[in-house]
């Protein structure tokens, strides 16, 4: 018996195997696939058919299936986002309401795992009014920012352009789509080292902590792309990183251990008294964005 979603999966591989002209593999695998059960009727009669087509048009090929495996070596595996933009598009010619639907969960549901996942099979949807849709409804309704700033990654990839505009508390924040990371690694190094100051400490004083810490400030910076804060930040020399992330640490050794060492964690990361009330603010807005995802799930 398979499940939806690996059901899914050989799907794509079947369609992968007949682009790339693996037909001795593709005849394989509809045999396994017609030997599964708990499959709908109409699943069993395309595989059958297909399988009859193929053994008929390439009779060689089921004798080379194994060589033609054995050709396409690494270079012929799925990756992951292949995978997904082959799903996207299938269900698409399923269902032409399929991009709206997507983004009724998008614009009407709280951030969650849904709601992201619906995101990233829109960036891999081509033509429509998704691009106007999502624009607009960053612009005019409030949006948690983290949600903001995977929206904006979506459209990036779905290859917009242009100033998003979005509201950020008292602030608005305008936002080039063509410059928004979609990787960490796209971030600023002045990102990364805030956590590599976080990793010394945290290898000496509590190694778990780093983990967290990373999953933490990844989130937090999509939260703040594009606003003031972030731009200070970027701007800041040594001593501002040193109190974002003794700031973090704070927070996140505060949310393992519960309590409040702080005096402590300003000697780790040399934050001295005249650096006390920044470092304050810092923690006060990694606590509010906390805050505000757990109200938001």
């Amino acid at each position: 018996m398979l499940f939806p979603k690996t059901l899914d999966y050989y799907q794509i591989q079947l369609t992968v195997m007949l682009e790339s002209e693996r037909y001795g593999e593709a005849m394989e695998l509809l045999r396994f696939l017609l030997q599964c059960q708990g499959q709908e009727e109409r699943h069993y009669e395309e595989w059958q058919s297909l399988l009859g087509w193929l053994e008929a048009a390439f009779p060689e090929a089921a004798e080379n299936a194994d060589s033609d495996h054995n050709a396409s070596g690494t270079e012929q595996d799925l990756k992951e986002e292949d995978m997904a933009r082959i799903l996207a598009r299938s269900k698409l010619e399923e269902d032409a309401d399929y991009p709206d639907k997507l983004l009724r969960k998008v614009m009407n549901e709280p951030l969650s795992e849904a709601t992201i996942l619906a995101l990233e099979q829109l960036s891999y949807l081509e033509g429509g009014q998704v691009d106007e849709q999502l624009t607009a409804w960053l612009q005019k309704t409030a949006v948690h920012p983290l949600l903001q700033f995977r929206t904006l990654q979506t459209l990036k990839k779905r290859g917009a352009q242009g100033i998003v505009k979005l509201g950020r508390g008292h602030e608005v924040a305008q936002i080039e789509i063509e410059t928004v990371p979609l990787q960490n690694d796209e971030f600023p190094p002045q990102v990364s080292q805030v956590m590599e100051r976080v990793a010394e400490q945290a290898e000496v004083h509590e190694p778990t902590l780093y983990y967290f810490a990373q999953e933490l400030w990844g989130q937090f910076i999509m939260s703040i792309y594009g606003s003031s804060e972030y731009h200070k930040l970027l701007e800041g020399e040594d001593a501002l990183l040193d109190i974002w992330a003794g700031a973090l640490h704070q927070m996140v050794s505060e949310s393992l251990n519960g309590n409040r060492q702080e005096e402590e964690t300003r000697v780790m990361y040399g934050i001295t008294d005249g650096m006390r009330f920044q470092f304050e603010g810092a923690y006060r807005s990694l606590k509010g964005f906390v805050k505000s995802s757990i109200l938001d799930k």
